[in-house]
């Protein structure tokens, strides 16, 4: 079982960054974990992914944009967001890769809006 809690989220003008924090409550180091979004009326997504040994993965939506980082002693998953735009407007959630129920937080809210 592990609980993530994920923090950093805010209001933020288009074009913007912002960088998200989650927080494992054990040593995550062998998952491969992802940053996953849902904004409203929409299924949540996956947008960014890193397996165990670093390599990352992102949506399309989402490359050249976001970069998704670990720091596995501690344990950490960060997503740094530049280049903000309205369509990011979402609840951001860490999981792991594939996504377990127990798993989810409360999420942190983003909002890109001027």
């Amino acid at each position: 079982q592990v609980q993530f809690v994920e923090s950093g989220g805010d209001l933020v003008q288009p074009g913007g960054s912002l960088k998200l924090s989650c927080a494992a409550s054990r040593i995550i180091s062998l998952y491969s974990v992802g940053w996953y979004r849902q904004a409203p009326g929409k299924q949540r997504e996956l947008a960014a992914s890193i397996t165990p040994g670093g390599s990352t993965n992102y949506a399309d939506s989402v490359k050249g944009r976001f970069t998704i980082s670990r720091d596995n002693a501690n344990p950490m998953v960060y997503l740094q967001m530049n280049s903000l735009k309205p369509e990011d407007t979402a609840v951001y959630y860490c999981n792991t890769i594939p996504s377990k129920v127990n798993y989810w937080g409360q999420g942190t809210q983003v909002t890109v809006s001027s």
